[in-house]
């Protein structure tokens, strides 16, 4: 499942929606990404993300089918916010549960790098001198690269 949203989350129970009912679930595993009060060594008083609706959709669709394809999933969820956030607040929630924690780890890990990388999503970082877009990492181009070596 994948909702893009500019209201925030509950983790707890997207984790308990998530679950209910589905008695093949052995591990769930979650990951979710703040806004950092520093980034790349400069403050961050807020940070603005912006997206192309039905085109980010589809990615993190594919993004998604593509760990589904790899791992034996009982279920996944990526919900990810869009609009002014600041520090503290939650920007992105990744879900995999399967019946094995191995496979949960692997493809939760997975959907975070890949969501990284190639995901339509711009953010733009506000401090006291002013806004700046921010610039993709090599870091996560390396992550999501290993991940494309294990196909």
């Amino acid at each position: 499942m994948i909702r893009i949203q500019r209201e925030t989350f509950d983790t707890g129970a997207e984790l308990a929606k998530l679950k209910a009912g589905n008695r093949d679930i052995g591990g769930m595993v979650c990951f979710v990404g703040l806004v950092r009060e520093f980034s790349e060594g400069r403050d961050v008083s807020a940070m603005t993300l912006e997206h192309y609706p039905g085109m980010t959709e589809q990615a993190l669709a594919e993004i998604d089918a593509e760990a589904q394809r790899r791992w034996p999933l009982a279920a996944t969820l990526i919900v990810h916010r869009y609009g002014r956030l600041e520090p503290g607040d939650d920007i992105v929630l990744v879900i995999a549960a399967s019946a094995h924690r191995e496979a949960a780890f692997e493809a939760c890990h997975f959907l975070i790098d890949w969501l990284k990388t190639k995901a339509p999503f711009w953010k733009l970082e506000e401090n006291r001198h002013g806004a700046h877009w921010v610039e993709a990492r090599e870091s996560d181009d390396e992550a999501a690269r290993r991940w494309a070596a294990k196909k």
